[in-house]
């Protein structure tokens, strides 16, 4: 798990990742390999036309990001990224899962892949991070 010694560690770590928290991101898994993090959606998540905001699938997938390459003693800061969105989610719940590609001495390259609790694959999000600390 990095350098979190449990997921309530960890948890509590990214309780200040508030635009993230405060829209209802949780991490429901973290391990040294992956992290799987999730939404309920609500009202606060739709666009004028009643489908999800592409920036809240977008958030979902770097707080994934971000909760796989940051801990206590690694700071992991995004470089680059890229989202391919896929279909709009037709359920009410949206899930990222995280994994490195590459896990280097002073990068790293993320896949995150997003879906929805009716099983569509919503988006997939490809983040190369510089790790400044660590």
């Amino acid at each position: 798990m990095g350098g979190f010694k449990d997921i309530e560690e960890a948890r509590e770590y990214f309780s200040n990742d508030r635009f993230a928290t405060e829209n209802g991101m949780a991490i429901d898994e973290l391990d040294a390999e992956h992290s799987v993090c999730s939404m309920t959606l609500s009202a606060r998540h739709r666009n004028a036309y009643g489908g999800v905001m592409g920036g809240a699938i977008f958030t979902l997938a770097d707080f994934a990001f971000a909760t796989l390459t940051n801990d206590r003693e690694r700071v992991t800061v995004a470089q680059q990224v890229s989202v391919n969105y896929l279909a709009a989610p037709k359920g009410e719940r949206l899930v990222a899962k995280s994994r490195w590609r590459k896990d280097g001495r002073t990068s790293c390259v993320v896949v995150v892949d997003v879906s929805d609790d009716a099983g569509r694959d919503v988006a997939q999000f490809v983040g190369t991070g510089f790790k400044v600390k660590g």
